[in-house]
């Protein structure tokens, strides 16, 4: 009895006695000294990893997603089987298609990326499509009697005015990745935040749930915010429109 006890280890973890250690070995809610002291050895370098996971997936699903849409937009054809494509895969639970991936690409950052990257596709497809097909004709008849070409008016008219709705996938899609890509370390890809969570979890450790937990939810919402001051940005027109009303 006593070796298995031994082997099993304490449930909460034991940095010793006095100080900020009671509120480890009592499992208060939070402890701040112990994340603190953990911070570069822990959670920074996660946080980190999960920055890139999500950077990657959302920037690869963007160009995938932008070819496609700029390809159903002139070939009506295409949109159907793509969309049927891309919504399969997203209605795949994540965990199931991680462990579907595993076998074929191994515990890599590319099996987390391969199935981050496909829950992006169908969100951002359909609002770019969405975007340019809601620009006004009149519009469009107007950069024609201006004499810009076909693809002069995709560019410099079309896309210009699809922005708000492209940067609301991107938005949606950015805060899925970022949620879904704590689910990696359940199936041994050991990346991102999800790791500290996973860790936490067995030890039923208050700090590092939280912490991780915390985190994830402020990068949620730091890149939304981000991405909402990219669209100002990229929309001035927008700004001036609002304050003249």
């Amino acid at each position: 009895m006593t070796t298995l006890i031994a082997q099993s280890g304490p449930v909460i973890p034991n940095f010793g006695g006095g100080g900020s250690n009671s509120c480890v070995r009592e499992n208060r809610t939070f402890c701040w000294d112990w994340f603190t002291s953990h911070w570069s050895s822990n959670f920074q370098p996660h946080l980190v990893e999960h920055i890139v996971l999500t950077a990657i997936a959302v920037s690869v699903g963007f160009v995938i997603a932008m070819v496609a849409a700029l390809f159903a937009y002139r070939r009506n054809w295409f949109e159907q089987p793509f969309t049927i494509a891309t919504g399969i895969l997203y209605t795949i639970p994540s965990l199931a298609l991680f462990q579907i991936l595993v076998p074929i690409t191994g515990l890599t950052r590319l099996t987390a990326e391969i199935a981050l990257v496909s829950y992006t596709l169908l969100i951002i497809f359909r609002n770019i499509l969405t975007g340019l097909r809601e620009v006004p004709e009149d519009v469009r008849e107007a950069a024609r009697g201006m004499g810009l070409t076909r693809n002069q008016i995709l560019w410099r008219v079309e896309l210009p005015i699809a922005v708000p709705a492209i940067v609301a996938g991107v938005r949606i899609a950015t805060v899925t990745v970022i949620s879904l890509a704590t689910v990696a370390a359940i199936v041994g890809v050991n990346q991102g935040l999800g790791v500290p969570i996973l860790d936490a979890i067995p030890t039923t450790f208050n700090t590092e749930f939280i912490a991780a937990a915390v985190l994830t939810i402020a990068l949620a919402l730091v890149a939304d915010a981000l991405l909402v001051g990219a669209q100002r940005v990229l929309t001035p027109w927008a700004r001036g429109r609002a304050a003249y009303r």
